[in-house]
């Protein structure tokens, strides 16, 4: 089924509407959506590459606004999430592209299609509801699953293979780095005691392992998150190299984008936040960029209330300034 195309009033409008008609359709809820429609402008012709298509729900919004001369290229590493958003982008009037990639090939993948330059780059870093329920991507410590943690099937490391190889310190290490955990040490040498007597496999194993690491006799947990979340995102972070990737795309962006286009970046933890912040800078001090948003705009109240996922988001936007 097509859509008929319409002139709508404005950005703004065509996205908020798409917001309250669509919501029930999409199961992963778009983080931040209407802010992106505050300062997102995009003509009727416009490419948008959405680095991290999802379930389609960002798209959709913004799919409403573009004509059959516009484009959209929607980038994932999951099969499961590009079968979802070709269902859910399917009545669009604008050409839609969706890819099994990684978007640390964004260049290569554009440029196959025959664009050079786009106008704008939408990356949402969070996990969706979808993965983390999804039993074979084996992301939560919320249901017993077996210990994969691979968002995209064709990579060859597990986070079993990662908790039941790596010695201590290197253990020790990752969820340091990557889960800023300060009990790191401790929490590695749970894991290498418990291995030595079986294999850990599961999710559930994993995060029981964790919480007996924390646990101290007398003490009240002082934790507002799950023992296991930092241990669980630091794995997450090593197994699909997401931090690697992430800076690859912001490399590549300047180069893709046109003279006054955009790219917005979801960020979900402070690693994140942190490597979009060095480069909108960085990129700024050199007159490429201009930088949008001076703080990272967070969801307000009622979206937290409406998607507690939201509650961790952060939104950075800058646009380019030079041809």
């Amino acid at each position: 089924m097509r859509i008929e195309y319409c002139v709508l009033r404005t950005t703004h409008d065509a996205i908020r509407n798409t917001i309250n008609v669509n919501a029930s359709k999409v199961v992963h809820i778009p983080v931040l959506a209407e802010t992106l429609a505050e300062q997102i402008n995009l003509p009727p012709d416009g490419v948008m590459v959405d680095a991290t298509i999802g379930q389609g729900g960002h798209s959709l919004l913004f799919g409403k606004i573009l004509g059959p001369g516009g484009v959209i290229i929607g980038l994932d590493v999951d099969s499961t999430a590009i079968r979802s958003a070709q269902s859910i982008l399917k009545g669009l009037v604008c050409k839609v592209i969706l890819v099994h990639s990684n978007f640390a090939q964004i260049t290569e993948q554009i440029r196959k299609q025959g664009i050079e330059q786009v106008d704008f780059i939408l990356a949402d870093l969070g996990v969706s509801s979808a993965q983390l329920a999804d039993v074979e991507v084996g992301l939560s410590f919320q249901t017993n699953m077996p210990l994969d943690m691979r968002i995209d099937k064709r990579l060859k490391t597990t986070a079993a293979d990662i908790v039941n190889t790596a010695d201590e310190k290197s253990l020790a290490d990752l969820i340091y780095k990557f889960g800023q955990d300060r009990a790191s040490r401790r929490i590695a040498r749970f894991i290498v005691q418990k291995r030595r007597a079986e294999p850990i496999t599961t999710t559930g194993q994993l995060a029981a392992i964790v919480c007996k690491a924390l646990q101290r006799p007398g003490q009240k947990p002082k934790r507002r998150i799950h023992p296991a979340t930092r241990t669980f995102q630091a794995l997450r972070i090593a197994v699909n190299n997401e931090l690697e990737n992430l800076k690859k795309l912001l490399a590549s962006a300047p180069q893709l984008l046109k003279k006054n286009g955009f790219i917005a970046v979801i960020s979900f933890h402070s690693l994140e936040d942190r490597l979009v912040k060095s480069d909108f800078k960085k990129n700024q001090s050199q007159g490429i960029y201009r930088v949008i948003t001076k703080k990272p705009i967070a969801p307000t109240r009622q979206e937290i209330a409406a998607n507690p996922r939201a509650r961790s988001a952060k939104l950075r936007i800058a646009q380019k300034l030079v041809e």
